[in-house]
C-alpha cells in the first residue's frame, strides 16, 4: 500500500523565489490496484514519484510505502518498490539477460532462485527472442521490456511507472499496458503516471488528477466521473485543468 498525506515540495529559485511543485496532496493506493496519477507535464507527478522512491525528500507531509516511511526508513522503502520510467536506462554493452541478472544481484538474489525468477519473467514478457541481444542493438520496445523486467526481478509488492509508454509505437505500448495489467492481477500495488487519458481509462482502478502541484480530483474512476458530471475522462481532465487555471489567474 502507498499512503500520501499532505505532501508538499518547495524549491528555491534565485529569480522567481519559492516554487511550489507539490501543494499538500493526499491519496492512498492499495494492493491489486492500479492508481493513475494524471496530469499535464509539470503538474507534479514525477516529483511525487521521486519522493515515493526516496530520490527526493518532501518539504512537509508524510509518505509511506508498504508501511515504511520514505524519510526515516528509506532503505526499507527501496526494497519494496520497482521503478520504471521512459528514461530508465538500458546498458549498451550488456545483454537483456545480463541487465536483469545484474539488478537481481543488486537486490540480493542469486543462484537458482534468480535464474528461475528470470526464466519466468522472460517467458511472461516474451523476451527470449532477444535475451542475448546487446542493449545498443535493441529497439525502444525491447528496452522498455528490459526495464519492466529489471523493475520486477526482485518481486516487489509496489511498482511505479512514470510515463512508461512515452516514445513507444502502438504495438509496444499495448504490450506494456498488458504487462502492467497482469502485474495488478498478481496483487501488486501499482502507481501509473501518465498524461494520456485513454491509457488511464483502460488501465486504472482509481485516479488522481493533479495540476500545478494541486490535487483536483481523486477516487475510483466511475466515482470521479459521476462527481463531476462528465463520462469522458479526457473531457473531465480538460475541464478541471481549465477551471483551475481560471482560479489561479483570478487570484494572481
Amino acid at each position: 500500500m502507498i499512503e500520501v498525506e499532505a505532501l508538499t515540495k518547495h524549491y528555491r529559485d534565485l529569480r522567481r523565489g519559492r516554487l511550489v511543485a507539490l501543494d499538500g496532496i493526499s491519496f492512498r493506493a492499495r494492493p491489486a490496484q492500479i492508481f493513475g496519477l494524471l496530469g499535464p507535464n509539470g503538474a507534479g507527478k514525477t516529483t511525487t514519484l521521486r519522493i515515493l522512491s526516496t530520490v527526493l525528500q518532501p518539504t512537509s507531509g508524510r509518505a509511506a510505502v508498504n508501511g515504511y516511511d520514505v524519510l526515516t526508513q528509506a532503505d526499507q522503502v527501496r526494497r519494496q518498490i520497482g521503478f520504471m520510467s521512459a528514461n530508465t536506462a538500458v546498458y549498451d554493452r550488456m545483454t537483456a539477460w545480463e541487465t536483469v541478472e545484474y539488478f537481481g544481484r543488486l537486490h540480493g538474489l542469486g543462484g537458482k532462485p534468480l535464474r528461475d525468477r528470470m526464466e519466468s519473467i522472460f517467458d511472461r514478457l516474451q523476451m527470449n527472442d532477444f535475451r542475448d541481444l546487446l542493449g545498443a542493438k535493441m529497439s525502444t520496445g525491447m528496452k522498455q521490456k528490459v526495464s519492466v523486467a529489471r523493475s520486477i526481478v526482485h518481486d516487489p509488492p509496489v511498482l511505479i511507472f512514470d510515463e512508461a509508454t512515452s516514445g513507444l509505437d502502438v504495438l509496444a505500448a499495448r504490450a506494456l499496458l498488458n504487462s502492467v495489467a497482469e502485474l495488478r492481477d498478481q496483487g501488486k500495488c501499482i502507481i501509473y503516471s501518465t498524461h494520456i487519458m485513454r491509457e488511464a481509462e483502460k488501465l486504472c482502478d482509481r485516479v488522481a488528477i493533479v495540476h500545478r502541484g494541486k490535487l483536483l480530483a481523486e477516487g475510483a474512476l466511475d466515482e470521479v466521473r459521476q462527481r463531476h458530471g462528465e463520462s469522458d475522462l479526457e473531457e473531465l481532465f480538460f475541464q478541471l485543468i481549465h477551471n483551475h487555471e481560471a482560479t489561479v489567474e483570478a487570484t494572481a
